[in-house]
């Protein structure tokens, strides 16, 4: 299970040292493995941490049934992968290769021992992280799509997967690996369709049903109170994750879609401090994402907060969406803002089809050689256009103003006008969608000539307007009156972050007045955990 980049072979087999196995065996217990047994199953349960005393594992190819990734495990390496932070399930089961004995540590003390030792800590995330990252690579993962270049649906869990790190293999409906798939598991030919492991076919697949399956949207116990409860998972809801683990907080992030925000859409940051030459939104987000859960903060994805109240003894109970509650000390609202839906005739059709509210690898594989619309004059609009010139045929940028230089950081503008692949439309909009099954052209009303034309474009990208999401707050703390939440004083807040409300805090693009930029809505994640720690052990 080795199974990492040739560049990190080496680190990976860095091994533990006897101290931290002297540690491990107080808690453990070594446990005996015939060659040939499972020592791993496809989507089980992480409930321990496995340590190799002796023998030889091996990863077995969830497509194959081989060995993946032609390594193998031996004495002073462990098994598992980033999930088992989160407590997720098993992506890449595994077997002894010969008789093999494992030294096995129960999840939540090995957890706490991590926490204990940040040396040893630092060497199980390094590894699991770089063993994530191959499984994204490496396209054979347990996860298949069937169809996401012909079904929105099918196209949605694409989306969800790609953005929550959540590994998998795409085929098209044409592939003749699709074809050999679908009669394995009985589909009829040609047929879209999410596949787990080898057989198992997902009836009806939505996000959440793939977060189930995979662990990752975490049963809530009814019993437990977390100190803080994080309600968005941002730059700024991330940034808290980290803090609030780092000073012995128990918490929790709840993200209604996918752990990064509209953030973790950007293809490209370059004025991020400590990444000169630029870093993607997503990549930022999951390196946070990694961080916190080594400091014991939990995820849940895709989770959204639909109403708070307070309660008698103190603190508040949030319901979700499916109706379960979470209880807790404090809350930080970190749910940012999202694109406005606008008003044209047919959008809602095409949603998924030709309509998108991000553009990653995802969805500029459904743009390869043709015209697309990028419609914003933000820095996400901007930032999109320059990643989807890479595979377009050419970039329509559509602005209602005269130019870009109030709402778009001046060298981003610099490269659009520079680009040849991109075309800048001011005073214009779109009036029109047309297609049957998917967005097929786009009528565009130019406000400078007066008159209307029609572009041929498989693909509409709507980056313009920001609403925040803050109707579950139920009126408990004050808005105003574009929805953005006050804090500070001037509300009754006892610290520039805290609302109305107290224990209730807000920070990033929700919050009224902040800067929205990812840098800000980072610092201010980091520095309202010191005010939340304070609410939570206050006398």
């Amino acid at each position: 299970m080795d199974t990492l980049a040739p560049d990190l072979r080496t680190m990976v087999r860095t091994p533990l040292t006897e101290a931290h196995v002297a540690a491990m065996r107080r808690i453990g217990v070594e446990r005996a493995y015939a060659a040939g047994a499972a020592v791993t199953a496809l989507g089980a349960a992480q409930d321990r941490f496995q340590y190799v005393l002796e023998g030889e594992l091996e990863a077995v190819d969830p497509v194959t049934g081989g060995r993946y990734g032609g390594a193998s495990l031996g004495p002073g390496q462990f098994v598992g992968e980033i999930s088992f932070l989160n407590d997720g399930k098993v992506m890449l089961a595994s077997r002894a290769c010969t008789d093999s004995v494992l030294l096995e540590v129960p999840r939540d003390a090995m957890l706490r021992l991590m926490a204990d030792v940040p040396e040893m800590s630092d060497i199980i995330v390094t590894v699991f992280a770089a063993r994530r990252r191959r499984l994204l690579e490496s396209q054979q993962a347990a996860l298949t799509l069937l169809g996401a270049d012909r079904d929105r649906q099918i196209r949605q869990i694409a989306a969800f997967a790609s953005r929550n790190r959540i590994p998998y293999r795409s085929l098209d409906l044409d592939d003749h690996e699709a074809e050999d798939i679908a009669q394995a598991c009985a589909l009829l030919p040609r047929h879209p369709a999410v596949i787990f492991g080898t057989d198992t076919v997902v009836e009806d697949p939505s996000p959440r049903k793939i977060a189930r399956l995979l662990g990752i949207d975490m049963a809530l116990g009814a019993d437990h109170v977390f100190d803080v409860l994080i309600v968005g998972g941002g730059p700024a809801g991330i940034a808290a994750a980290v803090y609030a683990g780092a000073e012995g907080l128990s918490a929790l992030v709840v993200e209604d879609l996918t752990i990064g925000g509209q953030a973790g859409t950007s293809s490209r940051i370059e004025n991020y401090m400590g990444f000169p030459t630029g870093i993607s939104g997503a990549d930022l987000c999951w390196r946070g994402e990694v961080q916190a859960m080594k400091f014991g903060t939990r995820f849940a994805v895709p989770r959204r907060a639909v109403h708070v109240a307070p309660l008698a003894a103190g603190g508040f109970c949030v319901t979700l969406d499916d109706g379960e509650e979470v209880r807790t000390r404090a809350i930080v609202i970190a749910t940012g803002v999202q694109y406005r839906k606008l008003p044209i005739p047919r959008l809602e059709e095409f949603e998924g089809a030709g309509v998108y509210y991000a553009a990653t690898d995802v969805e500029a594989r459904y743009c390869r050689n043709t015209d697309v619309v990028v419609i914003g004059g933000g820095n996400s609009a901007g930032q999109a256009a320059m990643f989807l010139s890479r595979s377009a045929r050419h970039v329509h940028v559509l602005i209602r103003g005269d130019g870009l230089a109030a709402s778009m950081s001046s060298y981003l503008s610099e490269r659009l006008d520079r680009d040849p692949a991109i075309t800048l439309h001011r005073r214009t909009q779109v009036t029109g969608l047309h297609g049957t099954d998917r967005l097929e052209e786009a009528t565009i009303r130019d406000g400078v000539m007066g008159q209307d034309w029609t572009l041929r474009t498989g693909a509409v990208f709507v980056m313009v307007g920001a609403a925040p999401n803050t109707g579950w707050l139920d009126g408990l703390v004050t808005l105003d009156d574009k929805g953005f939440v006050h804090t500070g004083p001037e509300v009754g807040g006892r610290s520039t972050y805290e609302t109305s409300c107290p224990g209730i805090f807000a920070v990033g693009d929700v919050r009224a007045g902040s800067v929205k930029r990812v840098a800000s809505g980072v610092g201010e994640g980091s520095v309202v955990i010191s005010k939340v720690w304070e609410h939570v052990n206050a006398p």
